[in-house]
């Protein structure tokens, strides 16, 4: 048996002009949870949907399952799952008649609908609100819910786009603990995301696309060792202090600062870093610059996407330091 559920080499998928996929390589082994990072528009969404045949590649080959993806998309499809961003639940319905309709749907007939509806909601954790209507769920259960039903047949590989989105941490905690069961379970997963935590803490191994092509692939440990050491970090209590951040972590850090507005937060790579946090703490006190926290920590995920790209996943970061950068310029 081939030990990876999922191989593409050289895929090309292009919109007019656009090439949504140019060359993109990717190799998944069996009972793992792989983790396709990347930004909006960088070819997530696409690879997933050339992979599970809802869309026809231009050049390249993919196998899935051990079946060629062009030659036998039934084949494929006899053995895939897939949950898009956004849980395909009828919210009119229970969680047990949702079960049971995809289940016919699925040809199983009405008695095997029903023994694998109450075999899924026990999987999931959802046997106490078996009987309420979807609508009713919270954002987590109606995710589990819609994951539950892309494994009415059992699939041998399960693609989840996206699956978190628009979720809170409660939410999106309870639908990785129901992927982990998946693969426990012998179920490969293929997970697209742009939460670099959410790759971090699933995935065995990760591919990070950009502009339709991997450009990297491996464990997220290793990724994170090619960025290098410690980092500083700085989170201040006001906006208005973070020019001043910049700046401070400009001046000791061994590379070009990064900023999240949305957190407040200033970090960058340092060699010498009790000799940097020092200097950092007392100057920003000098200044007056209220801190509500400042420490050393190790590269992340989003370090290593900042690395290799140029930017992070969200796609508004970079416009947002570059105007702090120009302030702090003049």
């Amino acid at each position: 048996m081939d030990t990876y559920a999922v191989r593409a080499e050289g895929l090309q998928k292009r919109y007019g002009e656009k090439r949504a996929l140019d060359g993109f390589d990717l190799t998944v082994h069996r009972g793992t949870v792989h983790g396709l990072l990347g930004p909006n528009g960088a070819g997530k969404t696409t690879a997933v949907r050339v992979l599970a045949t809802l869309l026809k590649f231009d050049g390249g080959s993919a196998r899935v399952a051990g079946v060629d993806v062009n030659e036998d998309p039934r084949g494929v499809r006899r053995r895939i799952g897939l949950a898009g961003q956004y849980a395909a639940v009828d919210e009119n319905l229970t969680g047990r008649q949702n079960l049971e309709m995809f289940g016919r749907l699925f040809h199983l007939g009405g008695r095997r609908a029903k023994l694998r509806a109450d075999e899924l909601l026990e999987r999931f954790d959802l046997v106490e609100a078996a009987g309420k209507t979807a609508g009713d769920y919270s954002g987590g259960m109606r995710r589990r819910l819609d994951l539950a039903a892309s494994m009415i047949l059992a699939p041998e590989v399960l693609f989840l786009d996206e699956p978190t989105t628009g979720l809170d941490p409660r939410g999106r905690g309870e639908v990785w603990e129901a992927v982990r069961a998946l693969v426990a379970g012998g179920t490969t997963v293929l997970l697209t995301t742009q939460y670099l935590e959410e790759a971090d803490k699933l995935a065995s191994r990760v591919t990070v696309i950009d502009q339709g092509r991997a450009i990297a692939d491996d464990t997220p440990a290793e990724l994170k060792n090619t960025v290098g050491g410690d980092r500083i970090e700085v989170v201040v209590a006001d906006d208005a202090d973070l020019v001043a951040a910049l700046a401070v972590v400009a001046r000791v850090g061994e590379g070009e600062p990064s900023l999240d507005r949305a957190e407040r937060r200033v970090h960058a790579p340092v060699a010498d870093r009790v000799a940097a946090l020092t200097d950092v703490a007392r100057t920003l006190q000098d200044q007056g610059v209220q801190v509500e926290d400042i420490g050393l920590r190790r590269p992340s995920l989003d370090d290593v996407f900042l690395t290799l790209t140029g930017h992070t996943t969200r796609a508004d970061d970079t416009e947002r330091t570059r105007a702090v950068r120009e302030e702090v310029a003049a």
